[in-house]
Formats: structure tokens, sequence, C-alpha cells
């Protein structure tokens, strides 16, 4: 592996939920043990999975490694790191705030930022301090740290004078108040961070444009700020040993155009591509495997049938939407997991069946949807551009907010506008028009890929709670959120793949939509390889280890569908009417 030659100490990986972090990551870690280094493993993900991944109970102490001398394991749990770090900035005035204004302030601490804040807080000292860890050879994290939150620690000045200062609300630099002590320990974890010398930057994709384009995001973003020791890994991809049935060579074709398509930032950086293995990698002989090369895979077992699925159309869903003849479908999930593909199939499905619909999209591709414009009666799509609306409302928050405040305090609130909380809060106009239209007739949306979708939510809670402030008890009134709340107005369809990560962060989102009072309706299970019926061995085992996943979904919600994995993409009307017409999957 080129990603592992003459490896520094500190090895981050990267990429977007699902590719395959974890289980690189963890290969990585045995093969250095192997070569007789010490190496601590630390994982900071929510959607870890390292623990499993060895079959151990790993937690926030270093833990060593059954049957792998030389390799230790840290998990950090985020959301214990968050709330450890919400209080620590909250203690200091309970009592002396009124509760109302304390869940205030605990509400702002409840984004992403925070997250990453406080996890980059907890894993500081892996980094700056030598004498705690100076032991391990190399140091590998199963995630980094984005550009934004790095900026954000180099920020000049004192955070705490901007805050007291500024005007407005701030979304992400509330909670560096909590680190103004640590300003020196982050400074040496910083430096640390974008010296080659001592530090590597792992890109972990799929063979997919979407994959390949977050990777190029991420490296353009590190590498302004001086991370430019970049490698890619490419994982997953189909190998010859899956067969020459239509499905595996399709999905092959649509793997090497991906690749040779490679974006033009990370195109020269050192390459690795890992072959798609047919079972999950849990346990160190599956690790082991990851980096293995050859035609045959190792642990194929030959005699695993395909499983049977029960049957989930997509058009059961469609049916149950219709009965309403009106209202708003949101479908959310995180990036890559074909949000965009189910909304354009439901809408196309509602018009052509005689109702008027609009198909609202922040789709930065738009190359599913802009083939409807015009071409379905009864259909309207409009793309929300999320470029134009963040551009707008910084300058409108630069000039309202920022006109009082000196260089440093501008600085400041430069950064914080450049914090992915900005995307959401500056669609949240349009988003507000396409909820209130959803009454005279339907309106699908989707969320956008990079997500953050309880931040809008957030966003649209406090222009909830600003309307229910300006009307005061007596008026009635009707905000975005409530409309949001109300299942007979509302179906919020979560969509997801059948895999381990893809499944938890949908749990999660699950979750963080019930704090705000919003209910999913459906889930949808896309691009399942165990609907698609696949023949060959390879494909056969592929579906067989779905099927867990699928269990779980089923267990958490009362309406399911599954949509099988396609030879070619569902682009143009005629092949998302046919998601909905698949009546046995």
């Amino acid at each position: 592996m080129k990603f592992l030659e003459n490896a520094p100490r500190f090895l981050f990986f990267t990429g977007k939920g699902g590719v395959g972090k974890t289980s690189v990551a963890c290969a990585a870690a045995l093969t250095l043990a192997n070569a007789s280094q010490k190496v601590l493993l630390v994982s900071t993900d929510p959607a870890s999975n390292v623990g499993q991944v060895f079959g151990m109970v790993i937690g926030n102490t270093v833990t060593a490694i059954q049957d792998v001398p030389g390799l230790s394991a840290l998990e950090i749990d985020p959301e214990q790191a968050v709330e450890a770090y919400r209080e620590r900035i909250i203690a200091p005035v309970r009592g002396l705030l009124p509760e109302t204004e304390l869940a205030s302030i605990a509400e702002s601490l409840s984004g992403s930022c925070t997250t990453e804040i406080a996890s980059f807080d907890e894993f500081t000292n892996l980094l700056a301090d030598e004498s705690s860890y100076g032991e391990y050879d190399h140091i590998i994290f199963d995630t980094a740290p984005t550009g934004h939150t790095i900026r954000l620690l180099q920020l000049p000045g004192s955070w705490t004078d901007f805050l007291e200062t500024g005007k407005g609300d701030p979304s992400c630099l509330g909670p560096l108040s909590g680190l103004e002590k640590h300003k020196q320990v982050y400074a040496k974890a910083v430096q640390a961070l974008t010296d080659p010398a001592r530090t590597r930057l792992v890109l972990v994709s799929r063979a997919q444009t979407s994959s390949l384009a977050e990777i190029e995001r991420t490296y353009l973003e590190l590498n302004q700020i001086g991370i430019r020791s970049g490698y890619v890994v490419i994982n997953g991809v189909l190998p010859e040993a899956a067969g020459d049935e239509r499905l595996a060579v399709a999905l092959r074709s649509r793997e090497a155009a991906a690749i040779a398509a490679i974006p033009e930032a990370v195109a020269a950086l050192p390459l690795d591509v890992l072959g798609l293995k047919p079972g999950n990698m849990v346990g160190v002989p599956a690790l082991r495997s990851l980096f293995a090369t050859g035609s045959r895979p190792a642990i194929l077992d030959e005699t695993t049938q395909t499983p049977e699925v029960e049957d989930a159309p997509l058009a059961a869903l469609v049916d149950e939407i219709e009965s309403d003849s009106r209202g708003l479908v949101m479908c959310m999930g995180k990036g890559g997991v074909g949000k965009t593909t189910v909304a354009a199939a439901i809408a196309v499905a509602l018009a052509g069946r005689g109702h008027a619909v609009h198909l609202t999209t922040t789709d930065p591709a738009a190359h599913l949807t802009e083939t409807l414009h015009g071409s379905v009666p009864g259909l309207t799509v409009s793309r929300i551009d999320p470029v134009a609306a963040i551009q707008e409302y910084r300058s409108h928050v630069m000039e309202a907010k920022g006109r009082n405040l000196d260089d440093d305090g501008r600085a400041a609130l430069a950064e914080d506008l450049m914090s992915p909380c900005t995307d959401e809060v500056a669609v949240f106009r349009q988003f507000s028009k396409a909820v209130q239209e959803s009454r005279r007739r339907f309106v699908v949306i989707d969320t956008a890929p990079t997500g953050h979708t309880l931040l809008l939510l957030d966003a649209t809670g406090s222009y909830h709670r600003e309307i229910a402030r300006q009307a005061g008890d007596t008026m009635g009134f009707v905000t975005p959120l409530m409309r949001l709340q109300d299942p007979a107005q509302t179906k919020v369809i979560l969509v997801t793949l059948a895999e381990t990560t893809p499944v938890l962060e949908a749990e999660e989102l699950k979750s963080d939509l019930e704090r705000a009072g919003i209910h999913p309706w459906a889930w949808v299970i896309n691009s399942s390889i165990a609907a698609a019926h696949p023949q060959t061995p390879f494909l056969r085992a592929r579906a067989a280890s779905e099927i867990e996943q699928m269990a779980k979904v089923r267990a958490l919600t009362e309406r399911v569908a599954l949509i099988p994995l396609l030879p070619e993409e569902p682009i143009g009307e005629e092949k998302l009417r046919a998601l909905t017409a698949l009546a046995s999957i």
C-alpha cells in the first residue's frame, strides 16, 4: 500500500460515510503492528465500529487488541464529548441565568460544529502531548477534522472578545468559548497536523463520482491551511471475481469510468485501489484480507444462496402519499444514498397519476432532474442554488453584524460564515416557500447531500420561536416548523443503504428529527444487491451481508420500501418511472 510506505507518526483517514474509512484504518493499524510497530488506533467517528471490527469492547481508555501484539485502540464517543463539553460551558452560569436562556445556550451547542470541536478537543493531547503517548510509533485516526474547524482554531485575537462584542448569534464560534484556555495546546496540535514529516492524510473514497468529488473538496480545503501530504484510497471496487452477469459487468464499467474521471485536484496524488470483499470486514482474518491482492477472494463461500427479501415496492409508498391529494414529501439522508433519485421517482409517479407536483432539489449536480424539466406533464422542477444563496447571506450578515467589529472580529465572523451550518440557514427562505406551497399541491424536496439537516431544522425552529415571540400567546399562527411537525401535511422519508454506517447515520438523523418533534414516516433502502437477485457467488455473498441491516431498518419503522441496485443509473423520466413500477422486489 502506497499510503503506508514510510508512514509518519500520525495518519488521518477521511471520506464520506460508508466508504470504509474504519475498515481501512483498522487494516492499516494491523499492518503496521505486524511490522513490529507500536500502534494506537483512535476513533472519533460517531458511526465508528472499531470495537465490532475487532470483536471486543473498546471504550474511552486505551485498550490492547487481543491477538495483535503492539496494537491498542481508543474510542472517543462524540456524544459524551459534546455533553461534557456543553456542561463545561454552561455550568459556570447555571443558577445565574433563567432556565429558558440556559436551554437556548444548550440548543446552540447542539449542532455538528460543536460535535467536531468537542471531538477535536478530546484528541488534541494525542497530537500535542508527547509525554503521554510517546511510546507509540504511529497514532491512527479514523476521522479527520475539517478545514473549517482548523481555521476556527487558527483565528487571530480572542474568541471570547468576539463573543462579547459581536452582534447576533454566531453558529460555530459559540462552542469555541470553552476552548480559550487551551489555545496554546491547539496551536501545537495544528502545527503537528500541517507538518508532512509527522502527519499524512488518507482520502478514502468509493469508485463513485459523488464520493470522489467529496475527497477533492476535502483535500482542497485542507490544502489551503497547509495539510498537503495526501494519499488516495479507492475502496470497494468490484473485482473480476464478481462474475460476468449483467449487473456485475455494468457496475465494473460504471466504476472504471468514475476512476478514469477522478477529479484533477487529487488525480496526481499516490493512489491505492482496494477490491470489494464478499463479506463484511469483521475480525482480524477479514482485515488481513483487505489489502491482499489476487483474482480470487480468500473468504468466498460459493454455497451462499441469494437471500429471500420481503416484497417492499416504492409504489406502495406512492399509493399512500397520493391518498392525501397534496402535501410535503421530504427525502432525507446522508450524501450518496440516493435522496435525489428517490425524490425524483416519487415526484414523477405522482405527476404520472395526474397530480400537480413541484420537485425542488438542492443537488449541485442536478444531472438527474435536469432531464425532467418540461418533459413530464404536471411536474415543475426547480433547484435551490446553495452557492448563490450562501453568498447573498454572507454579504448581508457581514454588512449588518460586522460593521462595528475590529479586523480580528470581522475575521472571526467571516470564518463563522464559512461554516457548513450556513448552507442550511442560507437556503431557508426558499425552503420556507416550498413548505407553504405544499398546502395547495404536492411538493417533493431532497435535502442537500452534505447534510446538516438538523441544523436546517434548528434554523426553522429559531424562526418558529421568533414568530411565536412576536405573535404573543393570543394570536394564532402557523410556522414552517409546525407544518413539518404535522404528519397530515408532511411525510419525511429517510433514505439509506443496507450497510452498517448509512443505517447508523440514518438512525441518528431519526433521533435528531424526533428531538425537533418530527417523526419519519417511512424508510427507503436504496441500491440493494439482495433486491437485485444476483446469480454469481460473489454478489450472493454481498447480498447476504445486507440482511442484518435490512432487519434493523424494519425494526425502526412501520413502512419500508426497497429499491434494487440497477445496472444503469435511473436518469430520465422512463427509468425513474420504472422505480415505482417494480411490483416485486
